[in-house]
């Protein structure tokens, strides 16, 4: 009985994701804004356009490689440790792989910031967002789900990167479906959080890297305002506080325990 419950909760998840993808495209297509690109600083230094928004993206480069390395120690890929079932593997191996991709797709954007380059900052963003998702769904619902949500999930989020771009190519930039992709794990996942009990361990670490996330794109919003404030930009900031809260997961992935 309480295992049809999880895989009901699963669908009823799933439905709503893809409901809310379907009710959105009757919303009027969001063109990307043309200032999107104008970011506040715009040092070069060491012939590196954009310095510090381009190497502020280590942030992201070291969270993603010792997240990697922490998934591929071969104890915790067998599942002896860290995950109850192996199937929790998967989900988040991707978000690491994600992460890590970032890194250089951002490093590429921001040194030459337009909507061609953007392409390659979205795509590896869109699946941390994804494979994060199916993670929690795994560990707080059905642990089967990792194995088999993890791919489509992240494909999709791959693809609204691309419908985006391709649109964008044609003068007809849209932004809607990338945005899904973007915001509605973030409202989703406190719900499942607070609807299903946790199996392990450390689960407020979930919590406080989704802050970490929003009081990036609180940076992220006020740019400009930041820079002349602190000389340092919102943006630089934004990827050090997002690498922080990558971090955070592999900070609970390394400590918790199963309950």
């Amino acid at each position: 009985m309480q295992e049809k419950i999880r895989q009901n909760a699963v669908l009823l998840i799933l439905a709503l994701f893809f409901t809310t993808t379907a009710l959105v495209l009757f919303v009027p297509p969001v063109a990307q804004s043309l200032g999107y690109h104008n970011f506040a600083d715009t040092t070069t230094l060491c012939g590196v356009p954009n310095f510090w928004n381009v190497v502020s993206n280590a942030s992201f480069l070291v969270s993603g490689v010792f997240g990697l390395a922490f998934m591929l120690r071969p104890e915790v890929v067998s599942g002896s440790t860290t995950f109850a079932n192996r199937s929790e593997w998967w989900p988040y191996f991707a978000f690491f792989l994600g992460v890590t991709a970032t890194a250089f797709g951002s490093a590429y954007y921001h040194w030459a910031p337009d909507s061609n380059t953007l392409v390659w900052d979205r795509l590896p963003l869109a699946v941390m967002f994804m494979a994060l998702f199916a993670a929690v769904i795994s560990e707080r619902i059905e642990p089967e789900a990792g194995r088999f949500m993890t791919l489509p999930l992240v494909l999709f989020g791959a693809a609204t990167v691309v419908n985006w771009a391709v649109t964008e190519h044609l003068g007809l930039g849209d932004l809607r479906l990338y945005a899904v992709v973007q915001f509605f794990p973030i409202i989703c996942v406190p719900v499942i959080l607070w609807l299903f009990p946790a199996r392990y361990t450390r689960a407020n670490d979930l919590l406080v890297s989704i802050g970490w996330y929003a009081l990036a794109k609180v940076f992220e919003t006020f740019d400009l305002a930041v820079y002349e404030a602190l000389g340092l930009s919102g943006h630089t900031i934004k990827h050090i506080l997002c690498g922080v809260s990558a971090y955070w997961i592999l900070r609970m992935l390394r400590h918790r325990q199963v309950i």
